[in-house]
């Protein structure tokens, strides 16, 4: 009930808080599972969230499992759809979990379920392929060589920038990675070498390239075109919507920024505080008004407030 709730909530914010969701084969959307999406990981759990929103079917995801400490946690996350799954890094007294998680995985495919896995295997905010992980391979192999007709999707995730709300995501997809093409290998290594050598071909394709300081690569790939007149009919309700949203945004990036100093989560902390805070700032505003005038014309607020947002996120500069 709790993913469900959210999944609607975060889908219709993402209206106002997306400039452009751009998706080069929308079909994937509705693929059904047993399915594995195999990604790069460029931006903390905002990758899983675009996806999760984004997909018909519900979205087991894998993540980092040093966020799995304490009860409580454990089963939020697990009523939010995710699993652990443990680096070398993290303990290697923790990689016997990993057993558990791919366990748990493989019994969602037997249900025709979708699970999400980050071939890189850790987040950074980058243009950028990173080697991959033998996770995916080892997951993908294991569960056809135990009879589950799996299919795997290579996804591309990009972002027109790491620090701006408002941002335009390119979803790319590639073509799905058969068992036939593995499994004809005579060794698990062999196996998991020509596994990540086509994920890895695929992603290559899907993942934009872009060095940090090539600022005309980043206009002609990560920006999208705005009409002047749409520039010119939006700038006073933009105007509106940077000077009425401020007093939340403001903050909201300012304690971001001191919680996440020298990580790749500022991005994703910042949204989700905002997704999470905004109908409570709305309704404040709203009932500040009412106090203030004794109108009921103040619940107007609550739908004028979002267009204004909305309204300047997409005047505002796209790109770093």
């Amino acid at each position: 009930m709790l993913y469900g709730f959210l999944k609607i909530w975060v889908r219709l914010a993402s209206i106002t808080f997306c400039r452009r969701i751009v998706i080069n084969n929308p079909e994937r959307l509705k693929m059904k599972g047993p399915l594995l999406l195999a990604a790069n990981h460029p931006n903390s759990f905002l990758d899983a969230i675009i996806l999760d929103i984004l997909f018909d079917k519900p979205i087991w995801s894998l993540a980092r499992g040093d966020v799995f400490k304490k009860p409580f946690y454990i089963k939020l996350l697990t009523k939010l759809k995710i699993l652990p799954v443990y680096r070398t890094s993290e303990g290697v007294e923790n990689l016997e979990t990993n057993y558990t998680t791919f366990d748990a995985c493989k019994e969602i495919f037997r249900k025709n379920g979708l699970v999400l896995m980050f071939s890189e295997g850790k987040c950074v905010n980058e243009w950028h392929l990173r080697p991959l992980k033998k996770g995916t391979a080892r997951l993908a192999i294991n569960s056809w060589q135990e009879g589950i007709d799996l299919k795997v999707l290579p996804v591309g995730i990009n972002y027109s920038s790491f620090k701006r709300v408002g941002k335009n995501i390119f979803l790319n997809f590639g073509s799905v990675i058969s068992k036939e093409e593995i499994l004809q290998f005579d060794t698990d290594g062999k196996k998991n070498l020509a596994f990540n050598t086509k994920l890895q071909t695929e992603l290559e394709q899907l993942v934009f390239e872009i060095p940090a300081t090539d600022s005309d690569k980043k206009n002609q790939k990560l920006s999208v075109n705005v009409k002047l007149v749409t520039k010119v009919l939006l700038s006073i309700p933009a105007m509106l919507g940077f000077v009425l949203n401020a007093p939340l945004y403001l903050p909201v990036r300012y304690f971001a920024n001191t919680k996440t100093m020298d990580t790749d989560h500022f991005d994703s902390v910042v949204m989700a505080l905002l997704i999470f805070l905004y109908p409570f700032y709305l309704l404040l505003l709203s009932a500040a008004s009412y106090l203030l005038t004794c109108s009921w014309w103040s619940l107007l607020i609550i739908p004028l407030l979002p267009f204004t947002a909305w309204a300047y996120i997409q005047v505002k500069q796209q790109l770093d």
